[in-house]
């Protein structure tokens, strides 16, 4: 996966190994434990960063790893990224320090996702589906104390976060939901 870190006029390409991401998971999951205390985002206190949020503070680290040249944390903060910003494809870094400044970019080239799915779903086998559906439903992450998935908008291409829920378990049985509708419409389930 790629990650284009932007900053001012000079853009980084960073190429993380899908390996890297899966490997990773466990330091992400702590990173998101060490932010759920609360994060000093700039000037302001944020009792409990969102998914977006998170991003932001981890793309401030990433401006570190970039200006220090420690590229294995910088392949870390990009892989982080990647992994909880589904379709992100750049991250512009503030480099006057402004965590809340630092913006991404994501993929809106997408094909239209539902004329795309029903053009291609007839032939899609269901290893095929599977793997979509994978895409367009993200793993449960960790929000504050609660859980959450996001899932792809058919209809406008854009991420939807789930309700926050009170328990990893119950966002899981929700993000499998999810997951089985998404499959089913996939195999040819369509109306129209």
């Amino acid at each position: 996966m790629i990650l284009n870190a932007i900053i001012d006029d000079q853009v980084y390409q960073l190429n993380v190994p899908d390996s890297l991401v899966a490997q990773a998971g466990g330091y992400f999951d702590q990173l998101d434990k060490d932010m759920d205390a609360g994060w000093q985002m700039s000037r302001e206190w944020v009792d409990a960063p969102d998914r977006m949020q998170r991003c932001q503070i981890v793309a401030d680290k990433l401006l570190t790893a970039l200006e220090t040249e420690n590229e294995k944390l910088g392949l870390l903060m990009a892989g982080y990224i990647l992994a909880r910003l589904p379709g992100v494809e750049s991250v512009e870094l503030d480099v006057q320090g402004e965590i809340q400044n630092n913006a991404f970019i994501i993929a809106e080239s997408r094909p239209s996702p539902s004329r795309a799915a029903q053009s291609s779903s007839a032939g899609m086998s269901k290893l095929e589906a599977m793997e979509r559906a994978g895409q367009d439903v993200t793993q449960v992450f960790k929000v504050g104390r609660g859980y959450r998935f996001s899932v792809l908008d058919q209809a406008s291409g854009a991420w939807r976060d789930s309700p926050t829920l009170g328990s990893e378990e119950e966002a899981s049985r929700l993000r499998q939901q999810a997951f089985k509708a998404r499959y089913e419409e996939l195999l040819g389930s369509f109306a129209g």
